[in-house]
């Protein structure tokens, strides 16, 4: 009976593709088949100094970093972050970072990471927005390698403007000083991995990543659910 309500209600009010738009079938979830098919993977984990480790030389003292998706302009990933920031998809977030983690978690889990952290959004944005995408992404990789998830750890101090269309040295003046570790939190010989939705630069990563590495012997790895390239 279930099911067949379920057929009735889609019949209706059909479930579409995050990423073409297509009606999704049954077994299928959030993207579809063909689409889960095309994701762009970097497979980063398979390349010894991969882009995103090479990203950080000289800017940070990172254990690892890895991306799981390619981020081109008018591609894939492209329309399905666009639909988890700015159309209130936040359970894309939630699906690609499980996929994310069940693909490189025996990896990340010989690294012996403590936690891990998402890059905060400041709470008048989240106020707009209704969520934190990173944190999403953060609690589908947390589900996938047991790894836990340390929500707020870091809290941003000012709302800055939009990063998208700035260059690498005033992304980097637009973000910098602007985390902190929120009072009272312990992470002295923690390992954290600091999650993000997609790097470009790197420069809210490092800073954000600062504020973690200011505390007694912590330690850093990076992950973003993409990567953008020309």
């Amino acid at each position: 009976m279930r099911e067949y309500l379920r057929d009735i209600i889609e019949l209706f009010y059909p479930r579409i593709c995050c990423g073409c738009g297509t009606p999704l079938l049954n077994g299928e979830d959030i993207i579809c088949l063909n689409c889960h098919i095309k994701l762009p993977r970097t497979e980063f984990e398979f390349q010894p100094e991969n882009p995103v480790e090479k990203l950080f030389w000289g800017r940070l003292p990172i254990q690892h970093a890895s991306s799981f998706l390619y981020f081109r302009k008018n591609g894939l990933s492209q329309r399905l972050i666009h639909q988890l920031k700015y159309k209130g998809h936040f359970e894309i977030g939630y699906h690609l970072g499980y996929l994310f983690g069940q693909e490189i978690k025996s990896s990340f889990l010989k690294l012996n990471i403590d936690f891990i952290a998402a890059v905060p959004l400041h709470p008048s944005k989240i106020k707009q927005r209704g969520y934190n995408q990173s944190d999403e992404i953060a609690k589908g990789f947390s589900s996938a390698t047991e790894i836990p998830f340390f929500p707020n750890l870091i809290r941003r101090t000012e709302s800055t403007e939009t990063q998208t269309k700035k260059k690498r040295y005033h992304r980097w003046e637009n973000i910098e000083n602007k985390f902190e570790l929120n009072p009272g939190i312990d992470i002295q010989n923690k390992h954290i991995l600091l999650i993000d939705d997609v790097i470009t630069t790197g420069a809210t990563l490092e800073a954000c990543g600062k504020s973690i590495l200011e505390i007694k012997k912590a330690q850093l790895s990076i992950a973003s659910l993409c990567f953008a390239i020309n």
